[in-house]
């Protein structure tokens, strides 16, 4: 009787992670999935539904699944000297997300604080909002502010060339326009402990998917100047905090000394990576780091310029510094062997 009732437990688990990616075909992907009939999941769709964790529209083929929100919330602060991220999650934040796991709700307490906190500081604004949204499977929140945007503060105080250039700063990590106050590291462990984590702020969109590819830009038509930051996490993720930030400090040593830069987010349009100019600007700061892992993800070709000023010149000026290539294609693996190799064309 325990492993049916653990089996039937692990059934209605996946279909409240896989609904939402599969809300017309869901008892048909989860009966292949486990080996079971229709019918079988059927019963557990109908449970879920009497339960009020999902709910179901139209009738046999056309039937549509979809998540129920257990509890939606909205709080609204006014940004002052008495403000602070600690209070609203203790007071207001903790006390609407409930019982969950213990590393659930650590993952939470940092994103908020560290998001909240980013808003009061730097943002200039005089408003910050809150949204939560929690259902059986997930929960989602967001924040929005009126202040000057996030990537156009960074842009302005740090003269990078635009926001874009701001976000590839912001993806490396160590970035902070106040270093005497923050370590420049909220938003770059933020982003990797949940399961998705966006950025909408000036004229950019910043997305990073946990276990997808790094991290990639879109651009909008309508800028705004309000910076809005969305996280959504599985109620019962079994990452930790630690595991993150173990991901990102080597050897012995504790600390936030390895990173992964997206090559992809030095890419313009249709520009190709080819230039030193080019190269340099992915290199800014890497110095702050022992090991840093340079992602080529989404990245077709690069020239000989561009990967002999990163894998030839650069560690011969920093030899304290291991540099590696990851996801890169075999043209691109190839470019660098020659680099590194001495073998050089001319410019």
């Amino acid at each position: 009787m325990t492993r049916i009732r653990t089996r039937g437990e692990d059934v209605r688990k996946f279909i409240l992670e896989h609904v939402e990616k599969h809300p017309t075909d869901i008892n048909r992907f989860t009966a292949e999935h486990f080996g079971i009939t229709r019918q079988a999941v059927n019963k557990h769709l109908q449970n879920l539904t009497s339960e009020q964790a999902i709910t179901e529209t139209g009738k046999t083929r056309s039937r549509i699944y979809k998540l129920c929100p257990l509890l939606e919330w909205r709080g609204h602060f006014e940004i002052s000297s008495e403000l602070a991220e600690d209070l609203v999650w203790r007071n207001d934040v903790a006390v609407v997300l409930g019982q969950m796991p213990d590393n659930v709700i650590e993952i939470w307490h940092y994103g908020f604080t560290e998001m909240f906190n980013n808003a009061l500081d730097h943002s200039g604004g005089s408003e910050i909002n809150v949204r939560i949204l929690k259902t059986a499977a997930n929960t989602e929140m967001l924040l929005w502010d009126d202040g000057v945007g996030i990537f156009k503060k960074i842009q302005t105080e740090l003269n990078l060339l635009d926001e874009r250039h701001a976000i590839l700063e912001l993806a490396k990590g160590k970035l902070t326009t106040d270093p005497k106050n923050h370590t420049g590291e909220g938003i770059f462990f933020t982003s990797r402990m949940f399961d998705d984590f966006d950025i909408l702020s000036g004229g950019v969109y910043f997305s990073h998917k946990f276990g997808g590819r790094e991290d990639w830009i879109l651009e909008r038509d309508k800028p705004g100047n309000e910076t809005m930051v969305w996280m959504k996490l599985n109620n019962h993720t079994a990452r930790t905090t630690k595991k993150i930030f173990d991901q990102f400090s080597s050897g012995d040593e504790f600390g936030f000394n390895k990173t992964v830069v997206p090559v992809k987010l030095a890419q313009y349009g249709n520009d190709k990576l080819i230039s030193r100019s080019q190269a340099k600007r992915l290199l800014a700061r890497i110095e702050l780091f022992k090991i840093v892992m340079f992602d080529f993800s989404g990245v077709e070709a690069i020239g000989q310029a561009f990967a002999d000023e990163i894998f030839r010149v650069f560690p011969q000026r920093h030899k304290e510094i291991e540099l590696f290539a990851i996801k890169a294609n075999s043209g691109i693996k190839r470019m660098i062997t020659r680099v590194k190799s001495g073998k050089s064309e001319i410019e």
